[in-house]
């Protein structure tokens, strides 16, 4: 029997792979990489054909997904390992190009700030990327599956340049946002630009003031909001939301 054949114990896939035995044994409880068990004190033996599902999941935690979501996708009668191999691949290839072109940017700012290059307005944002809804389970719960559809198939329908167009012009306003986050509000700058905000998102879908001042409170109750729009400036998640909030209240 070769070495790729034989079970290997919960100690040498802990060290083979870098993940603790603490992790292997949570991933064997949620039901997610079930070894097989030997001898009186129930010993953990793990197959080729578990150390394969232990990658599928690996791949999956580095794209992100939440344990729950990894484990209804591995369970689901459905699943294709082939079809999820592929899938994968296409997103970290997205998340390569993303990473690419960010720290492209973040070289062009160190130049900038070393005095060597002064960088275009459109520069300073690119790899930014809120064309996209990463948090669309959350959008279904809040709102329903109908607007989620409709904005879903108003950007399917979209060619490449326009897709890029929409991106830039999210990144523009996020950037006159990150400007005015220091001013009230609701003062009137601060709505000028808050009022962009809601039609370009209106250009995506069908946001009704009330929709529009939840989203805002989004923004600032999940941390994965906060984060990704932070980036453009400390302060700036909670500056829209209280910006969002008296423009949902003026226009209803």
């Amino acid at each position: 029997m070769s070495s790729e054949d034989r079970s290997m114990t919960i100690q040498e896939v802990a060290r083979l792979t870098g993940i603790t035995t603490r992790t292997l044994r949570w991933y064997d409880e949620l039901g997610l990489v079930v070894p097989d068990r030997s001898g009186p004190a129930n010993y953990r033996l793990y197959r080729t054909e578990h150390l394969k599902k232990l990658q599928q999941v690996l791949f999956f935690r580095e794209l992100q997904f939440p344990l729950d979501q990894i484990r209804n996708i591995l369970t689901n009668p459905r699943f294709n390992r082939k079809k999820a191999l592929e899938r994968q691949l296409g997103l970290l290839r997205e998340r390569r190009q993303t990473m690419d072109e960010l720290l492209s940017t973040l070289e062009l700012a160190l130049k900038e700030e070393k005095g060597e290059y002064t960088m275009r307005h459109e520069e300073r944002f690119k790899g930014f990327d809120f064309s996209h809804n990463p948090y669309e389970d959350d959008a279904r719960k809040i709102w329903g599956d109908e607007p989620v559809d409709e904005a879903n198939e108003k950007l399917a329908a979209m060619g490449a340049q326009q897709k890029n167009d929409l991106s830039d012009s999210m990144n523009t306003v996020f950037a006159k946002l990150a400007e005015v986050r220091h001013l009230d509000p609701d003062s009137p700058p601060a709505q000028k630009v808050i009022g962009q905000w809601y039609d370009l998102l209106n250009t995506m879908g069908t946001y009704t003031p009330e929709m529009f001042a939840n989203l805002g409170r989004m923004y600032v109750d999940d941390q994965r909001f906060t984060k990704n729009i932070d980036r453009f400036g400390d302060g700036l998640a909670r500056f829209m939301m209280d910006a969002m909030l008296a423009y949902a209240k003026k226009k209803g």
